[in-house]
């Protein structure tokens, strides 16, 4: 990939998922596990479906996902019909359900990689698609850090 912006869209996008690279960040906390998959690991799935100001882990995880199978649906020229609220609805889950929520969205995650790679230049619907991706992931990273900062003991944290 010779594009210098697909290089650092990547980038960005790997340190929101998996974390930063070498204790170096460009915005996320420079230590290992800090990206997206880091901080669900550490969480069990009776803490993620804790209820922090009406909705929980669970459901931010899944709403993450479903945004990125809708940005990729379109990147691969799709038009999906779309259910936003869907995700929100989730209140609960079990261990299984739990652990699936995490490998889908380890699926969109390196289906949206390769869609990336597959790319020589980007218009101005892709380059906003993408950045969106970026943009909306991060922002969920957050709110699951924080509300991780609601659900557990401070002592244990």
């Amino acid at each position: 990939m010779n594009n210098p912006m697909l290089k650092a869209v990547k980038t960005l996008l790997k340190e929101t998922f998996e974390g930063p690279v070498e204790n170096a960040s460009w915005y996320t906390e420079a230590k290992p596990g800090s990206g997206l998959f880091g901080t669900l690991k550490q969480l069990s799935s009776e803490e993620a479906s804790i209820s922090v100001h009406g909705t929980s882990i669970a459901a931010q995880t899944d709403h993450t996902r479903y945004y990125l199978w809708v940005a990729n649906s379109y990147l691969q020229g799709d038009v999906p019909e779309k259910d936003w609220e869907a995700s929100w609805k989730i209140t609960s889950v079990e261990k299984i359900t739990w652990a699936q929520y995490n490998d889908k969205l380890q699926q969109e995650y390196q289906t949206l990689l390769k869609t990336i790679d597959s790319l020589d230049s980007l218009d101005e619907q892709t380059s906003n698609g993408i950045l969106g991706a970026i943009a909306h992931s991060a922002y969920h990273l957050g709110s699951i850090r924080q509300m991780i900062k609601a659900i557990k003991v401070p002592n244990q944290t």
